[in-house]
């Protein structure tokens, strides 16, 4: 999830879930050539975009993509959405999004108002807006108006943000520990993590002006949320600040986004 600022609740209209259905929407080639269009995307040879454009077909077919807040959903804004959510699963086995349907969209930065569990166990009552959240095992509901903000290779992304939430909850509560791959060492993930975790919320709590946004410092949850984010739309930045996480991540997702970018 993101904190932004603005006024929509997304638990409030649960209803409208199943406005459209599973499989609504076809891929649209306009908006599906648009997004290929755009930096993130760079540097993808045609075989991997065509696996990508397969995925995003399945997963537009899989998922119910449903407008709230007065947004009226489309084959356009359905296809943006699934061409960003597919980028970490390119080279993954098949159900890493399995176990959940819906996908919500509002206008904008909506409100959530519920409970919260911090990493202490302890309950709270939260009221604050948000551009995204991904709910366990529900929906996952994101702000158009940031998924078109998205893509741009400035290290902001939040379909890849919440979906990164949606892997990271493959083995339960998001806690920054997916399941991992055969060949990962989970000790070394667990140390190369909590390393840097630690260096980043020391640098902000010191008031240092981070190149990472700071809110990876809200949780561990949030930190593999937002370094996912820069490991696709910036991963020249997070090579340089913490390039032991990147370099776990190239093991995770199965990506070198970085060479990538530079090719």
């Amino acid at each position: 999830m993101r904190d932004t600022g603005s006024s929509l609740n997304p638990l409030g209209l649960l209803a409208s879930l199943f406005d459209s259905g599973r499989g609504a929407y076809a891929l649209d080639e306009v908006a599906w050539r648009r997004a290929m269009s755009l930096p993130v995307f760079d540097g993808q040879d045609e075989a991997a975009r065509q696996r990508l454009r397969g995925l995003a077909q399945g997963l537009l077919a899989d998922k119910a993509f449903s407008g709230a807040g007065g947004l009226e959903m489309d084959a356009a804004m359905a296809t943006t959405i699934a061409a960003f959510a597919v980028l970490p699963v390119l080279n993954l086995e098949d159900g890493w999004y399995a176990g959940w349907v819906e996908v919500v969209v509002y206008p904008g930065e909506f409100v959530f108002d519920g409970e919260q569990m911090d990493e202490t166990g302890v309950v709270h009552h939260v009221h604050h807006a948000r551009s995204g959240e991904a709910m366990a095992g529900g929906p996952l509901v994101l702000s158009w108006q940031d998924v078109q903000e998205s893509g741009r290779g400035e290290g902001f992304n939040v379909v890849i943000h919440e979906f990164a939430h949606k892997l990271d909850m493959r083995n339960g509560e998001a806690n920054g520990r997916p399941p991992l791959h055969a060949g990962m060492a989970p000790a070394a993930w667990a140390a190369v993590w909590l390393a840097a975790y630690d260096d980043l919320c020391r640098r902000v709590d010191g008031g240092e002006v981070t190149q990472i946004d700071p809110y990876a410092t809200e949780s561990p949850a949030e930190c593999f949320a937002v370094l996912s984010e820069y490991f696709f739309e910036a991963p020249h930045v997070l090579h340089a600040e913490y390039p032991e996480v990147y370099g776990q991540l190239v093991q995770f997702y199965r990506q070198d986004t970085l060479a990538r970018a530079v090719s």
